[in-house]
């Protein structure tokens, strides 16, 4: 089986669109997806298996006055039938990869303690797991 990886385009909104929730958390939203693709710190990696996307990566990359450029790992996702062939990993490494050609000097992301396929394909990228706990808060920004 061939997967090709490919960094997302405005091109490939009617492949997500069409793999949807199956994907990504939930279905996509045309707009978003657009203005996602079109913001030049989003960035958006695509795994194909013909025409058809099986797995994705998304980050952006910041700055700080006070740190060098850094890429947050927002998630990775690969369709079930998928899973465990090294697609999660190729896409963390192709990821973490984009980023330090934009010049980040560090790349991180958090997951749940209950989500151990995300660990393995972490660990399998060469991520380093944090010894030290981390605490989450959330804030609902709605009215």
């Amino acid at each position: 089986m061939k997967i090709t990886y490919k960094t997302a385009t405005l091109d490939d909104l009617e492949a997500m669109i069409k793999v949807g929730d199956t994907l990504f958390d939930y279905p996509i939203k045309p707009e978003r997806a657009q203005e996602f693709l079109s913001d030049p710190r989003h960035h958006l990696l695509l795994a194909y298996h013909e025409n058809t996307i099986v797995g994705m990566a998304s980050g952006l990359h910041y700055v700080h006055p006070d740190k060098d450029p850094q890429l947050f790992i927002n998630e990775a996702s690969v369709v079930e039938s998928y899973q465990n062939k090294g697609i999660g990993r190729a896409l963390i490494q192709q990821l973490c990869e984009y980023g330090k050609n934009l010049g980040c000097k560090e790349a991180w992301v958090a997951t749940e303690k209950s989500n151990l396929p995300a660990q393995r394909a972490y660990l399998a990228a060469n991520g380093i797991q944090d010894i030290e706990e981390i605490v989450l808060f959330e804030f609902n920004l709605k009215e």
